[in-house]
């Protein structure tokens, strides 16, 4: 199967790459910028989504079986930044992403990766599930909201074979420090070197997310790519509620100095969801899959990437 991964070079492209290799795929990405250092992928494509013209390049190149769209602009914090970014990137891109493979592939099977926060703040102790009512709190997620409604009515009107996603807070090696998680472990990392203070500045932690591995995410991409149903939507989570504040103490407690957490008021965001959790029944129906990696291993992990990160730059 030949298998078609935009924004590849991101955080989350190259453990798809990987999952996808393991199942003896040929993976095609592309995306801005040079080829990540991933030996999965095994050809790259520049491809920028506000160029028409390169995306249907790409999709022609690549003449995928299964396309993963994974490009776009995936900061709520960048969107009060730049919403016109965000429009362009995740409603247009994805427009032109549906119409070239309407044109060029229709027979392939399109994963569209959105997101939970399509869904806003739920009621403490719920679970959102794939019919919850869509409230968007930031440009970002209303974006993909567009996005996700686009991938519907192709689906339906053009009979392209069109799985949407939604997945809900997910971490891991290789995610930029402009998220939350890494840039906890990026400032203990830091300070453990001695190269900062010992305070661990934060946002709000009064919100509850819904957090699983990346690697555990990308699983479910592949699984959904092989048993999903055609026309459906998915959620992908672990089903459980984590305090932010509960996982920035954990953090804190593996430094192996000590660190003492304070709000930074630069890091609060215009808007929040204080709470979101999701339900991952129809995923696991169809597919079989759910998280299995513990919040804490990945913690870990996170957090020994940044000290290779700290000890290199000594």
């Amino acid at each position: 199967m030949r298998v078609l991964v935009t924004g590849a070079n991101g955080f989350v492209g190259p453990h798809l790459a990987r999952a996808l290799a393991t199942r003896d795929a040929v993976v095609i990405g592309a995306g801005l910028g040079e080829a990540p250092p991933e030996t999965s992928i095994l050809k790259w494509l520049p491809m920028s989504l506000a160029s028409p013209d390169q995306v249907r390049a790409v999709v022609a190149d690549a003449a995928p079986d299964a396309i993963v769209h994974l490009a776009g602009q995936s900061s709520a914090a960048r969107s009060f930044e730049a919403p016109a970014e965000t429009f362009e990137a995740n409603v247009l891109g994805t427009l032109r992403m549906l119409q070239s493979m309407q044109a060029l592939a229709p027979k392939a099977r399109l994963l569209v990766v959105g997101t939970s926060e399509v869904y806003g703040s739920i009621e403490v102790g719920t679970r959102a599930d794939e019919d919850a009512p869509q409230m968007p709190v930031s440009p970002y997620a209303l974006s993909k909201c567009i996005a996700d409604r686009f991938a519907a009515e192709y689906a339906e009107q053009h009979g392209l074979d069109v799985v949407r996603v939604r997945p809900f807070g997910h971490t891991g090696p290789g995610q930029t420090p402009r998220f939350v998680i890494p840039s906890f472990a990026q400032q203990i990392a830091a300070i453990e070197a001695g190269k900062a203070e010992p305070v661990l500045r934060v946002g709000n932690l009064e919100v509850t997310r819904d957090l699983t591995d990346v690697r555990d995410i990308v699983e479910g991409y592949c699984s959904l790519l092989e048993r999903g149903q055609r026309g459906e939507v998915y959620n992908l989570c672990r089903g459980e509620g984590v305090l932010l504040s509960h996982v920035a103490a954990s953090l804190a407690a593996m430094a192996k100095v000590e660190v003492r957490v304070e709000v930074d008021p630069a890091r609060l965001r215009p808007a929040d969801v204080p709470y979101l959790v999701g339900d991952p029944t129809r995923v696991r129906r169809d597919t079989g899959w759910q998280a299995v990696l513990p919040l804490e291993q990945t913690l870990k992990d996170v957090l020994n990437e940044w000290r290779g990160v700290a000890r290199r730059q000594v």
